[in-house]
Formats: structure tokens, sequence, C-alpha cells
């Protein structure tokens, strides 16, 4: 039985990416195993099952994993917030994902995040394989996401992608999002192809739509049969001069997060081993 045809975990299904995440894929014929820290909000989509659990709770992630065949991983702490209060959910809650997987022979889709790598200049065309920059406690977090995932993967042979999301919102909303803007469909459809693919093995994807501005090049999207079919670029008009005046926003790829508690005198060097 393949990981679409086995149920499927998805875990922060209350947020704003989870609760569309389950319509669509509940809509694609996936059958669905949801949870949250908070309750679902909306009607609970067609064959699907809810509860509420925190990631932090070992044995229910365990119980609730038995038998799926891939895990969605939406949960966690999302926004930049100081680091006790991404510990928890965003480190030792993923490990508990990834045990999970473990034992279930399970494949794990890793909502990661462009705050991995925010503190790289916008003028650079990253790939796949560009070092960690992270740009707050949460990127951190996501690099360290992206870090167990090649731990399981070589060592227990758990299947991974980690998907880099940029701004995934329902509409474009500010200049910087010409390069970042992920929208829902494709995100939907993203996760519909991973859940369908043959085979994953360790791999990233740029979360991002078809935009022309984009910061990010190499991926392994032909790895899952994945391309975005929106684009930023309808929007330019409307927000080409939404900018923020601030010049650490406007110099990163992970924009305000890198401006957050920003102390340096002078930006940092594109060399992170090169002196000032």
């Amino acid at each position: 039985m393949s990981a679409s045809q086995k149920p499927v975990l998805l875990t922060g299904a209350s947020g704003n990416l989870g609760r569309m995440l389950a319509r669509e894929l509940a809509a694609l014929g996936h059958t669905l195993v949801l949870t949250d820290i908070k309750p679902f909000p909306d009607d609970l989509p067609a064959g699907a099952k809810f509860t509420t659990a925190d990631l932090g709770d070992e044995v229910t992630m365990h119980h609730l994993a038995d038998g799926c065949g891939a895990i969605l991983h939406f949960g966690g702490v999302s926004v930049d917030r100081p680091f006790e209060e991404v510990l928890d959910p965003n480190l030792r809650g993923l490990y508990h994902i990834y045990e999970a997987a473990r034992r279930n022979a399970a494949r794990v889709l890793f909502a990661s995040s462009n705050h991995s790598i925010g503190f790289h200049e916008r003028s650079e065309k990253l790939d796949y394989d560009c070092a960690f920059r992270p740009d707050s406690f949460y990127g951190l977090s996501k690099a360290y996401g992206e870090l167990i995932g090649r731990l399981y993967w070589d060592k227990h042979g758990v299947e991974n992608l980690n998907v880099r999301i940029g701004s995934c919102f329902p509409e474009v909303a500010n200049a910087r999002m010409l390069s970042t803007w992920l929208s829902y469909a494709d995100l939907a459809r993203l996760c519909d192809a991973f859940l369908k693919a043959p085979r994953v093995g360790h791999a990233v994807v740029w979360g991002a739509s078809d935009n022309p501005a984009s910061f990010w090049g190499k991926d392994h999207r032909d790895r899952i049969g994945w391309q975005p079919q929106d684009t930023a670029e309808t929007a330019r008009a409307q927000v080409k001069d939404k900018v923020s005046g601030n010049p650490v926003v406007e110099r990163y790829q992970g924009g305000d997060y890198c401006a957050n508690d920003y102390s340096r005198a002078a930006p940092s060097p594109k060399d992170p081993f090169a002196l000032d």
C-alpha cells in the first residue's frame, strides 16, 4: 500500500494552512488524521478524524501516527518567538514526529521555512544545498528540522521532503512577496504530489509559486512531479512599491525576521566565516 493509500497524519490542522490542506486533501480523496493543540474550527472534512493534542505528548503522537503512510508536519510555533516558546513544540515535538514516522515506515513532509536561510542577501540566488543562515530562533528550529530529517534518512531510511515555505497567503501583500509568495492552491498541489510520489528520499523544495523574481533556484521538485501553477507577478503593479524602508529588512531574504532584535553596527559578510 503506497503513502497516498494509507491515512495521512496532518499536524497543525487548526492553523490557516492546516485548515486549507485538510479541506483540499480530503476533497482529493486522502484519508486524514488531524491534530492540533487548538480545536478544529471548521466542519470536519468527510472521513477525517480530529484529536486535540500537544506535540510534546509523545505517546499521543505515536498513537495518532499508527497505520499512517505519511505525516504532513505543519504543527508547532509558526512565527518569530522567544527561544523558550520555540523549544518544546519545534524541537522536542519534531523528534516525536520523526520517531512516529520511523515506527510506521511513514514518510514526512516538513513545513520548513525561508527563515532557515533568511540571512542570505536578496542579491543571492540560492539552490537547495545552500548554507543554513537562520534569521531567528524560529528559523533556527526549521534548520534543526531539516537536519533531523537528514539524520533519520541516513540512519533509518525515513523519507522526508523539506518544503522551505516562502510567504503562503491568499494574496500577494508586499514587494518582497513578488519573490516569496506561495499560493494556497500550489501548496495543496505540492502536498498531494508528495503523497503520490513513488519515492522521495531526502529532498528539499522551495515553497514558492512560479515567481520570476524568486530568490531561489534548483531543488528536488521533479522528484515528486510538482510544478507551481500560480504566480505573484500578476500583483506586481499593486505591490511593487510596498517596501518597509528598513535597510535590514530590505537587504536580507528573511525580511522582518532579520530586523527583529538586530544589534549589529554593520551587515555581516556574505561569507559567514569572513572577518567584518
